[in-house]
């Protein structure tokens, strides 16, 4: 981190010498002059001088956010952000699971702490609220290999602990068993561990991806906390409670005992109860070590914000319970501090007072490099040593060099030898910096020293919001499975037509055991293997209406099935006609990338996920080459779009062009607009706004300017496809959410398609869209790896009711958070406010609608995302890309009546920061739903995992149909087999078209007589063993089944004989089903190969069979014989036929034109 070398620079200088000898004595030290990052710089200086830890306490949960941000670019290896709710400890309910589990990992770590740490809270974490350390301490494991600990005893102290068993662990709080295997998700902990014993001895600790469920490295030990401090008070509450004290409690605090303590369970509101369990609750002061010094921010508003909590809590404990109050006056705390060295930062400076850091801002002159190459000059004459921070060091450096004024870019801030040079000579050093702190340039004039950052070089600032967000390292993509079966579940079999999935049963035939899926018909069962389950597809149609079985005895379901299969070779044909058109047309490629944009790309603070990186890469190629771009980027929402939407466009500018971002609404535009400026701002790039809010003369200046080329990238929303829009050389057109924009406004951007590249973001892509990109004719992109630290949005969905709704809003209120509460009808939205405002009298609340005066509608929504407002009450204006980190919790009412891509976009307005969100959709209990609705509901629900979205646009196409694309007679046609199968024939209807030397065969039949099945023994949960089965029938090549293979020994451990036979027999498929064979079975001492190829086909593909295996194979019409191989044992007959078939060579497909 750069910063580091800043505050070894400055820890021993005169003055912070002075300043720690001053620390050790008994008053507290006051330092002025100082802004935000120089009070980070001192602080830590001072730690490191006197090699204690640290303790920042601030005011709000905002600032401390900031805080933790700036010591991790300074260098502290243990850095913590302890949470606290601002909800006093009286409430009925308990504060967010992400505050709670964020305490625990602060306090984990100071029940056993190391040297070094430095920690960041609010003055609301000095308030008692806590268990005493020591009785934490009796809840917290620690364990390494070696630990004498068997599986049992480790499985009973979770249990104790809190944590729930579960058959796989996929998020905090739970654990699993599976022979010798432990998985566990600590709720202290950044990723969960799984633990492997050889007999009774504790041998292994590794992570593991919750998501993908793959071992990653081995780690050296691991804690386990509670789940939270329940499990740590409730035993004590049982203890201490005695039927007098119960008698005496009001009737609420009566049942809870009850129903809740008595029982082992923690009762909501547990804090309430504290006094009860402990003479003396704790607080964070408890937990600290000794040797800490302790800093206040601005002491003033931490007293300030700390009294008047004080005073809401001594109000709800005058009408409360308790034996002892749990809030202290501020006075009180600051006493329990003095065994501490205090420092206490101010950034104004009193007149008269010691302790001045002489702090001043650096002039902020973004982009005027001559006045500012003229002022570091000074600076230097001065004396002072000048620091620049910059995500563009190489380019800061050249830029202040053509004005006379040299410095050095450092690549590795740890480079002590060359920093030291640079500073003898005074010569300004220039370190790189693209974190997420948010810096400002000061002159420290006492320590003869100056920081100049980005703002001050190009006027750029933060490019995120301060929040609380519990650390959480990246987990890969989940890849949702939309095919996943239930008993009950309507499905397709190629050959037999609608059935209903039943059960999963094991039968033993001639001695040999396997799996078979049972599927009810109208007129009897099919029992259909596990491992060919890739020939049944979930049934997917447009209608609401009921579904009838097929029969499997006469030519109905095959009459149906040609019938459709007729159909779809016109549409078949129009694809091709239309793929081959794009295919004829050019465009001018972009050249390769120049310097500046891997320039652009590195100031980028986050390390880009593999989709986006793979996105961005086919982004690119499609721009160097000559045929048009029409890419569509499929991402869940906050899954990093935009950014590649961003690279794309700074190619296209840099080479020489203009590029346009098309939105659907106003705020979008806007928040666009300062995303690409705020990124852009480094280089000579101009970035225009076109919207309902611009005047007529502004709107007529951008136009102006388009036309002459001055204006290199113009955001807007559909004014863009207005008349009197003349571009100069338009490269580029991004459209963001194509699906919001009207039937009139989707033509002209048909228009302006055919004439540049094109490239498409949407979360939830409108089923022709999802359709065309599906059918080859599109090229797709797809997002589905969530960002670090990002988490599934909770989602709620129950009947309205007023004290849910209370309890949801007070809950992000608590945390410091902001609300959108979505009422649909403008009619009586102001009614719905009022309701609200009821609710919560101390929010600050806004109303906003598509209806309101366009500088009012601006105004609201930018006040609320300024922090100005705590609840917004509103329409579906969110509904599109709006970007409030501070959002965490949206409710929705009536959700019902929304559309299923609606609903996924809403509730995509919350959880783009890391914080857990919450989605609460409430609907009228008095209403009959539709079965339509009711599917809706049911989606968004069942898709609550991140990256969902083109899962969504699946079901969406089940509940909404393609008809639009399809007409009325193939929307027939579909629904009689289904999308999925629908979608398969007019795939093949394609490839015929195209011309094919081998058979397409979608699965190949296994008859020889091998035992392959998955043990009940081996995976006994059947969810997971149908996902098992679904893995191997799906899987590609030989690639995927060593993967699987590896997946399951470390989940399950070592694969029993009947798995490896279903791995091998799998084999065998994939190159079976690749040369065309649809079935390999026993004949007598042979072994026979069906297949519909031609005798040309099969001359050309024997002539790459090894030696030992060409006098066996025979080509029969409709079959190829190997003979002899049937003598041999089964599973030698299967190695052998892999061996020989692995060898053939598969030749080139040729298109017929």
């Amino acid at each position: 981190m750069p910063f580091t070398a800043l505050v070894q620079s400055l820890k021993n200088t005169p003055f912070l010498e002075e300043t720690a000898q001053r620390l050790q004595k008994s008053s507290p030290v006051r330092l002025q002059g100082a802004n935000r990052v120089a009070k980070g710089l001192t602080s830590s200086a001072l730690a490191r001088k006197l090699g204690t830890s640290l303790l920042v306490v601030c005011g709000t949960l905002e600032e401390a956010a900031r805080w933790s941000a700036q010591l991790e670019a300074m260098g502290w290896e243990g850095i913590y952000l302890y949470p606290s709710s601002e909800a006093t400890p009286y409430e009925p309910f308990d504060p967010e699971e992400e505050i709670t589990w964020g305490q625990l990992n602060v306090l984990a770590e100071l029940v056993d702490p190391r040297p070094g740490i430095a920690i960041v809270c609010t003055s609301r974490a000095l308030q008692p609220h806590l268990p005493p350390p020591e009785a934490l301490a009796c809840y917290c494991l620690t364990l390494q290999p070696g630990s004498p600990y068997t599986i049992e005893r480790l499985s009973d102290e979770l249990v104790r602990l809190g944590y729930a068993r579960t058959s796989q662990v996929e998020s905090e709080g739970q654990f699993s068993r599976r022979g010798d295997i432990l998985d566990c998700f600590a709720v202290s902990a950044e990723m969960p561990v799984r633990i492997e014993w050889f007999g009774d001895e504790l041998e292994k600790i590794r992570e593991f991806d919750p998501t993908s469920q793959r071992s990653l490295d081995a780690v050296s030990e691991t804690v386990f906390t509670p789940v939270g401090f329940g499990p740590v008070i409730v035993p004590e509450l049982e203890h201490r409670i005695t039927p007098q004290m119960v008698a005496e409690l009001p009737p609420a605090w009566q049942t809870a005992y009850q129903t809740q303590i008595e029982q082992g369970q923690a009762p909501e509101g547990l804090r309430r109860w504290l006094g009860f369990a402990y003479d003396q609750p704790a607080s964070l002061i408890d937990y600290l070590p000794p040797d800490v010094l302790v800093v206040f921010d601005e002491p003033e508003l931490c007293r300030l914000h700390s009294q008047r909590w004080y005073e809401q809590a001594q109000e709800q404990w005058e009408h409360g319970v308790g034996p002892i109050p749990l809030h202290t006056e501020y006075s009180v705390l600051e006493e329990r501090l003095t065994d501490f060295a205090r420092l206490e930062l101010r950034e104004l400076v009193e007149e008269g007072k010691s302790g001045n850091l002489g702090g001043r801002p650096v002039p902020s002159i973004p982009h005027q490099f001559g006045p500012l190459a003229e002022r570091l000059r000074e600076y230097r004459t001065q004396g002072l040593q000048v620091w620049m921070v910059s995500a563009q060091p190489s380019r800061v450096v050249a830029l202040l060099g053509d004005h006379d004024c040299p410095s050095q870019f450092i690549p590795n801030s740890q480079d002590f030898q060359a920093l030291d040079k640079a500073q003898a000579t005074r010569t300004p050093v220039a370190l790189k910096y693209s974190g997420l702190a948010e810096l400002e340039g000061s002159v420290l004039g006492t320590l003869r020293f100056v920081l100049v950052t980005d703002r001050e070089f190009f006027g750029q600032h933060a490019l995120t919001t301060p929040n609380f967000v519990r650390k959480r390292r990246r987990a890969t993509s989940r890849q949702l499975d939309p095919d996943k079966l239930n008993p009950g579940d309507y499905v397709v079999h190629r050959n037999h037509g609608v059935g209903r999935f039943a059960k999963l049963e094991k039968l033993a035939i001639s001695g040999n055991a396997r799996e078979y899926l049972v599927i009810e018909y109208a007129d009897g069962i099919l029992r259909v293997a596990a491992d060919q389950m890739n020939a049944l597809s979930r049934y997917r149609t447009m209608g609401d209406g009921t579904v009838q079985l097929s029969r499997m005895t006469g030519k109905s379901w095959e009459k149906a099935r040609q019938k459709v299969k007729k159909s779809v070779q016109k549409i078949a044909f129009d694809l091709l006609e239309l793929y081959a058109r794009r295919a004829r047309e050019k465009t001018r490629p972009f050249p390769p990338d120049w310097p500046w944009q891997r320039e652009v790309e590195d100031s980028f603070p986050y390390p880009l996920t593999p989709d986006q990186a793979k996105a961005v890469q086919e982004v690119k190629f499609d721009l160097e080459s000559e045929r048009p771009m029409d890419r569509l980027v499929c991402g869940d929402v906050g899954f990093g779009k935009t950014e590649v939407a961003l690279r794309a466009v700074f190619k296209v500018l840099t080479s020489g062009r203009q590029a346009a971002i098309l939105v659907p609404t106003t705020v979008l535009a806007q928040q666009h607009y300062h995303t690409f400026k705020e990124r852009f701002a480094p280089y000579p790039i101009s970035v225009g706004l076109l919207n309902r809010f611009r005047t007529f003369n502004e709107k007529k200046d951008l136009l102006a300017r388009l036309k002459t080329g001055e204006l290199d990238l113009v955001v807007g929303t559909h004014q863009l496809l207005g008349g009197g829009i003349d571009f100069k050389d338009l490269g580029l057109l991004v459209i963001d959410e194509e699906q919001r924009f009207g039937v009139a406004q989707k033509e002209k951007i048909k228009l302006l398609k055919t004439k540049v590249d094109v490239l498409t973001l949407t979360a939830t892509p409108i089923p022709r869209t999802l359709y065309m990109a599906l059918s080859g004719v599109r090229e797709m992109s797809l997002i589905t790896t969530p960002p670090p630290g990002r988490r599934a949005i909770k989602t709620h969905l129950a009947p309205y009711d007023p004290e849910h709704a209370r309890t949801a809003l007070l809950q992000e209120l608590n945390r410091g958070g902001q609300v959108f509460y979505v009422h649909n009808r403008v009619e009586d939205i102001a009614e719905v406010a009022e309701r609200v405002r009821q609710m919560v009298p101390s929010a600050r609340i806004a109303v906003g609608h598509g209806q309101m005066d366009e500088g009012e509608l601006e105004s609201t929504m930018l006040a609320f995302a300024g922090g100005e407002y705590d609840i917004l009450v509103c329409t579906t204006i969110v509904e599109s890309g709006l970007d409030i980190p501070r959002v965490n919790t949206i409710l929705i009412e009536n959700a019902q009546n929304f559309g299923l891509s609606q609903l996924y976009q809403l509730r995509g307005r919350v959880g783009r920061s890391g914080v857990q969100a919450h989605a609460w959709l409430f609907y009228k209990q008095e209403e009959a739903l539709t079965e339509a609705a009711r599917k809706r509901l049911r989606a968004i629900q069942e898709f609550t995992q991140l990256g969902s979205g083109y899962q969504l646009s699946m079901r969406d196409m089940e509940i909404r149909g393609v008809g639009n694309l399809l007409g009325a007679e193939q929307s027939g046609q579909m629904n009689a087999v289904g999308f999925d199968l629908y979608m398969e024939l007019l795939d093949e209807a394609i490839q015929e078209i195209r011309g094919r030397t081998l058979p397409k065969v979608e699965d190949t039949q296994i008859d020889l007589g091998v035992t392959a099945f998955i043990p009940a023994d081996y995976i006994p949960d059947l969810e997971q063993k149908m996902r098992a089965y679904r893995q191997v029938a799906v899987s590609a090549n030989r690639t995927e089944l060593a993967q699987i293979t590896t997946e399951w020994t470390e989940r399950f451990g070592p694969l029993p004989s009947a798995a490896q036979q279903l791995l091998r027999v799998m084999d065998l498929k994939q190159v079976a089903r690749v040369l065309g064979f649809s079935r390999i079975k026993p004949e007598g001492t042979n072994i026979a190969l069906e297949t519909t190829m031609e005798a040309p086909a099969w001359e050309q593909l024997s002539q790459s069979l090894p030696a030992d295996g060409k006098g066996r194979f025979i080509y029969q019409p409709g079959r190829v014989i190997v003979r002899g191989l049937g003598a041999l044992g089964s599973a030698q007959q299967m190695e052998t036929l892999i061996r020989w078939l692995d060898k053939i060579q598969v030749p080139e497909l040729e298109a017929v034109s």
